[in-house]
C-alpha cells in the first residue's frame, strides 16, 4: 500500500511544470524566426541600400542620401551608352531564355524518361557550369571565342550564357518530371499518340510550371552575369554588368545606383513570378 501511494507523488515531482513545457517550444520558435529574420536582413541590406543612394541629390554616391531627386534615373534612361548596354543585355537574356529552355527541357526529358547509357555522367556534365567557378569558365570561353571572332557580339554571348543557364532549367524541369506518373504518357501512346504528341499534349502541360520557372532562372542567370561578360565583351557589344564595372572604375556617380536599382526591380519581379508559378504548381498537384 505504501508503494502505491508514493508513486504518484514521485511522478509529480519528476515531471516538469505544464507552463514550462508549453513555453519552451513557443520561445524556441520565436528565437528561430528572429535569427532567420536577422540573417535575411543582413543579406538583403546591401541591396536595399542601393535604392536610397540612387535618389540623393549629391553628384557622388553617399549614404544616407541628402535630398530627394529622380535626375539620376533620367540620366540613366537618357544616356545612349547605358541604354545600349541595357538593351544588349535584354536581347541576350531573351535569346538565352529561349535556347536554354528548349535544350534544358529536352535534355531533362531524355535523362529522366529515357534509358541513355551513361545518363548520370551526362547529367553531371550538364550541371558542371554550376560547380566550376565562373572565372575559370570566363578564361576558357575567351580563349575559345577570341580566335573565331565570337567576343563582343550577340552570338558569342548567347552561346556562353545558354551553356551557363541550361543547368537551372534542367533542375526545375527534372523535378517536375519526377512528380508526374509515367503511366499518363504510356496511356497516350497506347491510345495511338506519337512520342511527340504525347509529350506536347500530356507531358508538357503537366511540367509547364517547372519549365516556366526554369526559363525565368535562365533569364536572370544571363541578365545578371558579370564575370564572363567582363572577359568576352567588346567595345560595342557590352552588357549592362560590364558597363557597371567600367563606371565604378572611372565615373562613380549615382547613375550606377539607379542602374543597379533597375536591375534589382527586374530580378524581384521575375522572382515573384517564379514564386507564383511554384505556388500554382503546388496547388495543381494532386
Amino acid at each position: 500500500m505504501s508503494t502505491l501511494s508514493e508513486t504518484p507523488a514521485l511522478d509529480v515531482l519528476q515531471s516538469p511544470p505544464a507552463s514550462r513545457a508549453a513555453l519552451s517550444p513557443h520561445l524556441g520558435r520565436w528565437l528561430l524566426h528572429g535569427f532567420v529574420g536577422l540573417v535575411l536582413i543582413f543579406l538583403l541590406l546591401p541591396t536595399l541600400l542601393v535604392v536610397p543612394m540612387s535618389l540623393g541629390e549629391a553628384s557622388y554616391i553617399q549614404f544616407p542620401p541628402k535630398g530627394f531627386t529622380l535626375k539620376w534615373y533620367h540620366a540613366y534612361f537618357a544616356d545612349a551608352d547605358w541604354m545600349s548596354a541595357t538593351w544588349f543585355s535584354l536581347k541576350i537574356a531573351v535569346a538565352t531564355t529561349v535556347s536554354a529552355t528548349i535544350v534544358g527541357t529536352l535534355a531533362s526529358f531524355a535523362i529522366v524518361r529515357g534509358s541513355l547509357p551513361g545518363a548520370a555522367a551526362l547529367q553531371a556534365l550538364t550541371l558542371a557550369p554550376l560547380i566550376v567557378p565562373h572565372i575559370v569558365l570566363a578564361v576558357a570561353l575567351y580563349l575559345v571565342f577570341a580566335p573565331i571572332g565570337l567576343t563582343g557580339n550577340f552570338f558569342g554571348f548567347a552561346i556562353a550564357h545558354t551553356m551557363m543557364s541550361v543547368p537551372y532549367v534542367m533542375l526545375t524541369v527534372s523535378a517536375s518530371l519526377q512528380r508526374i506518373d509515367p503511366a499518363l504518357e504510356l496511356a497516350a501512346l497506347n491510345c495511338g499518340a506519337t512520342r511527340a504528341q504525347a509529350f506536347w499534349h500530356v507531358v508538357l502541360p503537366n511540367i509547364a510550371p517547372g519549365v516556366a520557372a526554369g526559363a525565368v532562372f535562365a533569364f536572370l542567370a544571363s541578365f545578371d552575369e558579370a564575370t564572363v561578360a567582363f572577359f568576352i565583351s567588346g567595345v560595342e557589344g557590352k552588357t549592362i554588368t560590364r558597363k557597371l564595372f567600367e563606371d565604378i572604375d572611372y565615373n562613380l556617380t549615382p547613375v550606377i545606383a539607379a542602374a543597379s536599382t533597375v536591375m534589382v526591380v527586374i530580378s524581384l519581379v521575375l522572382m515573384g513570378g517564379v514564386e507564383w508559378l511554384r505556388s500554382r504548381g503546388a496547388k495543381a498537384a494532386p
